[in-house]
């Protein structure tokens, strides 16, 4: 079992310099999750070696696979996908929301669910509720 993140089914890759986690809500739903697994296994491959690169390396240079879209917001692009997350204290990263990309910019729904999904992410960890579930 997993010593820094006591929900295992919330671990996407646990690499040599970042743990990737699924964000879940108070109710244990990851709308990230759930999105990844309704793609089919080309789709997942490309996301896998995304997370695998993060994870082991601890950075993704090209922009046209990991970018920051600003207010502490990244997204990994496994075409035609985004999954938006941020970086955490702990060397933990945390996928918030996924969608199909249908244009060129990011859409601002997404971004303000990213933001929101961080904000409670935050929240529940410091007041020691977010794995409490284990």
């Amino acid at each position: 079992m997993n010593k820094r993140a006591k929900q295992p089914e919330f671990i996407a890759y646990e690499g040599r310099k970042f743990i990737i986690e699924w964000y879940h809500d108070a109710a244990g739903k990851s709308q990230a999750l759930a999105f990844a697994e309704s793609m089919d296994e080309s789709d997942q491959r490309k996301l896998a070696v995304l997370l695998k690169a993060l994870g082991d390396v601890g950075k993704i240079n090209n922009k046209e696979k990991f970018r920051n879209e600003g207010n502490k917001i990244h997204a990994f692009k496994p075409k035609p996908h985004r999954f938006l997350s941020f970086f955490f204290t702990g060397g933990k990263v945390i996928i918030t929301n996924a969608f199909t990309k249908k244009q060129d910019k990011l859409p601002a729904t997404e971004k303000e669910r990213a933001l929101k999904y961080m904000q409670d992410y935050e929240q529940r960890v410091e007041q020691g509720t977010y794995y409490e579930h284990a």
